[in-house]
């Protein structure tokens, strides 16, 4: 069985900008896995986020380097590449466009031809999948940042993606709303990619992390082993989270990249 995501030396540059944003990434994701992808603000998350369902670059050159499920992303098939890969932006407003919430949950299967009866029981599946049901007919504008968030996860799981990529899901959300989403995150399948600050999140969710800075994948290895190396947080804009302030203090090994 291929990775559910592969990323072989991608780099990106910005126009007008003097340095790389992507500077030669590369890793794994395997089917069924949960990821953190770490960093302080500028180190390129939401970039490479945006390059895993060809929303950059703009214009394609070369070979490929991203693939999905096996199949490399180019112009040729990313109507394909973007039903796999289930988007979730940072701030909901940037994705919800329709005036109830049926329509904008409906709007990407209609796009891939479901109609009628099975539009009906897809949207209100994935509105009971993330803690919505009956919101059919609720006008988005008029609900929370959290309900609202839900209502874009459901329109991303009603096109049965193979793979989840988050960016930042847990942002502007009270306590109890993180703790809800991070139950709702956890009971999904697939694989998932989770662009965060939010360091708990990654310690309850995620087996395996990558940390990113200046556009460079400086570590990956299994969570907890990064998040407790306080030196290498440091480093790299972060900090040891509460929950593992108390963890041995032995410093853990990291795959270190220099690239």
């Amino acid at each position: 069985m291929p990775a559910a995501l592969t990323i072989k030396d991608l780099s990106y540059r910005f126009p007008q900008r003097a340095t790389p944003a992507l500077d030669r990434i590369s890793f794994e994701v395997q089917p069924g896995e949960c990821v953190a992808l770490l960093g302080p603000n500028g180190a390129g998350k939401s970039t490479l986020l945006l390059h895993l369902n060809g929303l950059l670059p703009e214009q394609f050159e070369g070979a490929p380097r991203i693939w999905i499920d096996g199949d490399p992303i180019q112009p040729g098939n990313l109507p394909e590449i973007r039903r796999k890969v289930g988007l979730l932006f940072q701030d909901p407003e940037d994705q919800i466009i329709s005036a109830t919430v049926f329509e904008d949950v409906a709007f990407g299967p209609r796009q891939l031809g479901i109609t009628g009866t099975d539009l009906n029981r897809l949207v209100s599946d994935c509105l009971s999948r993330v803690g919505l049901p009956g919101f059919e007919a609720r006008e988005p504008h008029r609900l929370s940042h959290g309900e609202k968030r839900r209502v874009c996860l459901a329109g991303v799981l009603a096109c049965r993606p193979s793979i989840l990529v988050l960016d930042e899901p847990t942002s502007d959300l009270d306590p109890r709303g993180r703790r809800e989403f991070k139950a709702l995150l956890r009971g999904l399948p697939g694989a998932k990619i989770l662009a965060t600050h939010d360091l708990e999140l990654a310690v309850d969710l995620c087996q395996r992390s990558i940390i990113l800075d200046s556009g460079r994948l400086v570590a990956q290895g299994e969570t907890l082993e990064l998040l407790a190396n306080e030196e290498l947080m440091l480093a790299h804009g972060l900090e040891r989270p509460h929950s593992l302030l108390h963890a041995h203090p032995h410093q853990a090994e990291y795959q270190l990249h220099r690239l």
